[in-house]
């Protein structure tokens, strides 16, 4: 399965990222076959995800969206080919990708405050420097004073933040999301949307996303990858014209864009 090519694309990040800040990770899939041992979901992947771009993938359920995700994230090694990070081959987890997930992962038993520091302790960094970094991250993500909360006492939204704060805190060069939003209602959805947009305004990292919501895929990237329902099926990029522009909606070339991606997963 070959990802074809289009043409270049402008990244969210690399006008807007403040000095200073590491540039996101080139991510790269060589004739790739993804999954378990005896049990390829994905074969002959092809990819380049370019650094600093935000893009979306978007399939039927199976396809192997997760898949993709875990592997570029180093929690599942390929069967074949090659998955790079910036042309190294990839070693694991860690190396500057942080991966969300859908369930927030936080510890019940740890403050706001606590769970956004863990990765931060576990890669021995300050208590100082962890706090500051917490308490900058949690304010950036709209939690200034929840600090000292537990999760059972925020909402599902504002526990989606704290994992978001915890991910970004460690200053990743690729984040690689999970249908993070996937179990949220529709208002609390667009504003995480929204957050997640004015947050990437203030990093280079690329962010590869999974989504079952084509709108939210149209929304947030810079270019969708399709990926086919059968594991050697031909997968298709699309480039977004107008990213994270909610006006760009029902423009023509927005609303034939989504047409089309409507038209091939079969809706």
């Amino acid at each position: 399965m070959t990802l074809s090519p289009t043409s270049p694309t402008t990244s969210v990040n690399s006008a807007a990222a403040p000095p200073g800040s590491a540039e996101g990770a080139g991510l790269t899939l060589r004739d790739a076959v993804l999954g378990r041992p005896g049990a390829p979901v994905l074969s002959g992947v092809g990819l380049e995800v370019r650094p600093g771009e935000v893009l979306t993938v978007v399939g039927a359920s199976g396809c192997g969206k997760s898949t993709l995700l875990r592997t570029l994230a180093g929690l599942l090694p390929p069967l074949g080919g090659e998955v790079t990070a910036d042309g190294r081959p990839l070693g694991g987890p860690g190396g500057g990708r942080a991966l969300v997930f859908q369930e927030d992962g936080l510890l019940p038993w740890r403050t706001a405050r606590a769970n956004v520091e863990l990765p931060l302790a576990i890669g021995r960094v300050g208590r100082a420097e962890r706090r500051r970094r917490a308490a900058e991250w949690l304010a950036r993500v709209g939690l200034a004073g929840y600090e000292g909360r537990l999760p059972h006492r925020l909402s599902g939204g504002q526990r989606q933040r704290v994992q978001l704060a915890r991910a970004l805190a460690g200053q990743p060069r690729a984040l690689l999301m999970d249908e993070p939003f996937g179990a949220l209602d529709a208002q609390t959805r667009a504003g995480m949307q929204q957050l997640l947009v004015e947050v990437l305004a203030t990093t280079r990292a690329t962010v590869v996303f999974v989504t079952h919501d084509v709108d939210e895929a149209l929304f947030l990237g810079d270019r969708v990858a399709l990926l086919g329902a059968a594991p050697d099926a031909p997968v298709r990029l699309f480039a977004v014209p107008r990213p994270r522009d909610r006006a760009a909606h029902e423009t023509p070339a927005t609303a034939a864009v989504r047409r089309d991606l409507l038209q091939s997963l079969g809706g």
